[in-house]
């Protein structure tokens, strides 16, 4: 079993319980699925980045990510439908609470001047959203095979109600939100 997940089952449940006040060990919210996806608007031009994405996405993720084509021709990009624009996984089960322990413990860390991240990502409904503009500060990927700098989108999705039960649940995990 994943570490994350035995400190979720033995901490968060019963601290998360004792803070909010839940009768039902089962209505304690919980990680669902973590997406990781890099879009890449100059692929283009140059599909050769798209192999690169590709390729340190699965590195990261640990999973062969999709590579996701544009639905639209948009002349004004020099955009045909059909195109590969971007790539992305969804992360579920152990290999969500792997990549989510070593993003809280090794990777978000090793960024420079870290405070740690915004407590205003949340979506209203307990969902967090998290910006990384280098995908050099993942320990997997090689400085020396990398030939453009990438940014991605982790999205960490819960069955939190509300961005209270969601920041405490990301909060109990360890994540390292910023002090206002």
């Amino acid at each position: 079993m994943a570490r994350l997940k035995e400190a979720y089952l033995k901490k968060v449940v019963p601290a998360m319980t004792k803070e909010f006040g839940y009768t039902n060990p089962m209505a304690v919210p919980k990680v669902t699925k973590i997406s990781v996806n890099i879009g890449l608007g100059e692929a283009t031009g140059n599909s050769k980045l798209m192999d690169g994405a590709v390729s340190e996405l699965s590195l990261i993720a640990g999973q062969r990510p999709v590579v996701n084509k544009a639905r639209k021709s948009i002349a004004a990009f020099k955009l045909r439908e059909g195109m590969a624009i971007g790539c992305s996984v969804t992360l579920r089960g152990d290999r969500m609470y792997e990549f989510l322990d070593r993003l809280v413990s090794v990777t978000l860390p090793r960024v420079r001047d870290f405070r740690g991240v915004s407590s205003r990502s949340f979506d209203g409904r307990g969902n967090y959203t998290l910006g990384i503009k280098d995908q050099l500060i993942f320990p997997e990927i090689d400085y020396n095979k990398v030939e453009k700098t990438k940014g991605m989108n982790i999205c960490i999705t819960t069955t939190a109600k509300t961005d209270a039960e969601g920041l405490a649940l990301l909060k109990h995990l360890g994540m390292p939100f910023r002090t206002q």
